[in-house]
C-alpha cells in the first residue's frame, strides 16, 4: 500500500507533464572542446541545474533539494544522425513500444543511475561501475561491490546499448532485454546486494521519489518495473554520436548517399586516419591490405560482395553501430571448458552447450579509447594490446569464430584450427589505432544530461 506521507508529498509537489524538453546550454560542438566536466550547472538565468525547482515554496522543504535538476527537463530523445537512419540500423533499436524514451522518464533514470540507495549499505550505484569519464565502463579490471568484494568480469561499456539485439545483454547474454538487465546488478550479492522489494523500499524512502516517479509515470508508486523502465530509458539515451567519425561520415551525405558512405576518404580525417579506416573495412589479403575488423564490428553476416572491376565498394547496411551482433569466441584462450569447471566460459555457462563455451558478447567500439581494460576479464590493458592480439595472438580454440581462422597448413590433419595472422606493419597498427580513436565522443561523456545529479 502506498506510503500516505509520500502521497501527500506528491499532491503538494508533483507537476503535470513538462511542456517539452530542452538541451543543456553549456554543451558545445562534437569535439566537446572547452566543456569541462559538467561545470556551470545551475548558472545562467534560472535555466541551469539547481535553478527554478521551487516546487512547494512555503509548503515545507523542497523534495528535490538534494538534486541539481533543471526546471524544464533536458531533451533525452534527440534525433540521430543520417547514418543511423538506414533500415538495418533502425531495425537494431531495442526500444520497446511501451517504454519509449521520455524526458521525465530519463531524468528519473539519471537519478536512479547515480543513487547509492540502490545498494545495501548506500555506498555504490550503477555509476560506480559505469563511469562517464571511462565511457560508461569501469577503469578497474574488476569492479568493487558494496561490501568490498570484486566481481569476476570487467564492467562493459554502456555505449550503443540501445542497439544491442534483445536477448544479448551481459557478457554471457543472459538477460533478455535492457529492462531485465538493469535489475540484475541490484540483486547481485557482490555488486549491490538488495532484493527488489528492498530496492523499492529504499527508493520510496528518498525525498525526491514521489515527485520524480509522478512526473515519469503519473503516480508516486515505486515499483521494480518502474525502476527498470526509467533506468533503461536513461541508458538508451546515452548515445555516442558526436565523434570525429560521425563528423567525417556526415561530410559524405548526398542525394546519392542519404545515409553517407563510409568507403571513400573522409575530408575531415588525416591520411593516417583514412588509412586506418581502410584497414578496418577491408578483409585480410585485400589489395592494399586489410585487417577485416568490419566483418565482425559492422557487418551483419558475411561482408558485402566485392565490387566488379572498376566499381566502387558497395555501401554497407550498417555504418553507425560498431557492435558484434552475436556472442563469439575471439581466440583469447585455446583451452576448451566444460560445464561446472572453474573456467569462465561465457555463453556456454548459460546454455550448457559445448558449442557456446568461450563465446562472449562484445561491447561497442564507440569510445573504445576510454574503456580500458579490454575483454570480458580485462586481461588486455591497452588498445595496442588488443591490436596485437588480433594481429598475432589469436588462439586455436575449437569454437574460434570462423572470421578469425586462416587456412590450415598443407598436410594438416582434418579439423585443424589455424588462427589467422594479419602480419600488420608497425605503421598499419598505428593507423588502425588512429582510426579507432576517431570513434571517441567526448561530448557524451561530458554531457550534463548524463552527469551525477546529486549535490
Amino acid at each position: 500500500m502506498p506510503n500516505p506521507r509520500l502521497l501527500l508529498v506528491a499532491a503538494l509537489f508533483a507537476f503535470g507533464p513538462a511542456c517539452g524538453g530542452r538541451l543543456p546550454g553549456d554543451r558545445e560542438g562534437p569535439d566537446g572542446e572547452g566543456e569541462g566536466e559538467g561545470e556551470g550547472e545551475g548558472e545562467g538565468e534560472g535555466e541551469g541545474e539547481g535553478e527554478g525547482e521551487g516546487e512547494g515554496e512555503g509548503e515545507g522543504e523542497d523534495p528535490l533539494a538534494s538534486l541539481t535538476l533543471p526546471s524544464t527537463p533536458y531533451a533525452y530523445d534527440e534525433p540521430l544522425p543520417a547514418h543511423f537512419q538506414s533500415d538495418f540500423v533502425r531495425g537494431l533499436d531495442n526500444t520497446p513500444v511501451d517504454n519509449a524514451i521520455t524526458d521525465d522518464g530519463a531524468t528519473l533514470g539519471r537519478v536512479l543511475f547515480y543513487a547509492t540507495a540502490l545498494s545495501r549499505n548506500d555506498t555504490v550505484s550503477c555509476a560506480t561501475c559505469h563511469q562517464a569519464a571511462a565511457g560508461f565502463s569501469d577503469p578497474d579490471r574488476f569492479s568493487t561491490g558494496f561490501a568490498g568484494g570484486a566481481g569476476h568480469r570487467n564492467a562493459m561499456s554502456l555505449a550503443d546499448a540501445r542497439f544491442v539485439n534483445n536477448g544479448a545483454f551481459f557478457w554471457d547474454e543472459r538477460a533478455a532485454t535492457l529492462e531485465a538487465q538493469v535489475l540484475q546488478p541490484i540483486q547481485d550479492p557482490v555488486e549491490m546486494g538488495l532484493t527488489l522489494a528492498q530496492a523499492e523500499d529504499a527508493i520510496a524512502a528518498q525525498p525526491w521519489a514521489a515527485t520524480l516517479f509522478s512526473r515519469a509515470f503519473g503516480s508516486p508508486d515505486v515499483t521494480a518495473d518502474r525502476i527498470s523502465r526509467a533506468l533503461a530509458q536513461f541508458i538508451r539515451a546515452v548515445a555516442a554520436v558526436r565523434s570525429r567519425y560521425d563528423e567525417g561520415i556526415a561530410t559524405t551525405v548526398s542525394a546519392t548517399f542519404p545515409q553517407g558512405n563510409v568507403n571513400p576518404p573522409f575530408a575531415t580525417f588525416s591520411a593516417v586516419e583514412n588509412r586506418g579506416k581502410d584497414l578496418f573495412l577491408r578483409p585480410p589479403g585485400a589489395p592494399g591490405g586489410g585487417a577485416g575488423c568490419a566483418a565482425c564490428h559492422l557487418d551483419a553476416g558475411p561482408p558485402p560482395p566485392p565490387p566488379g572491376p572498376g566499381a566502387p565498394p558497395p555501401v554497407r547496411a550498417n555504418q553507425a553501430v560498431f557492435l558484434i551482433l552475436a556472442a563469439v569466441h575471439n581466440g583469447l584462450d585455446a583451452t576448451a571448458g566444460r560445464l561446472g569447471d572453474d573456467i569462465d566460459d561465457g555463453r556456454g555457462d548459460v546454455t550448457g552447450r559445448p558449442a557456446d563455451f568461450g563465446r562472449f558478447k562484445s561491447p561497442s567500439l564507440r569510445n573504445v579509447a576510454l574503456t580500458a581494460p579490454y575483454m570480458h576479464d580485462g586481461r588486455l590493458a591497452t588498445l595496442d594490446d588488443v591490436i596485437d592480439h588480433y594481429d598475432q595472438r589469436v588462439q586455436p580454440h575449437p569454437n574460434l569464430d570462423g572470421r578469425l581462422r586462416g587456412p590450415p597448413p598443407p598436410g594438416s590433419p582434418p579439423g585443424t584450427i589455424t588462427p589467422r595472422r594479419l602480419n600488420l606493419s608497425a605503421a598499419d597498427k598505428a593507423a588502425l589505432k588512429a582510426f579507432l580513436l576517431t570513434l571517441t565522443d567526448r561530448a557524451v561523456v561530458d554531457d550534463v544530461r548524463f552527469a551525477d545529479p546529486f549535490r
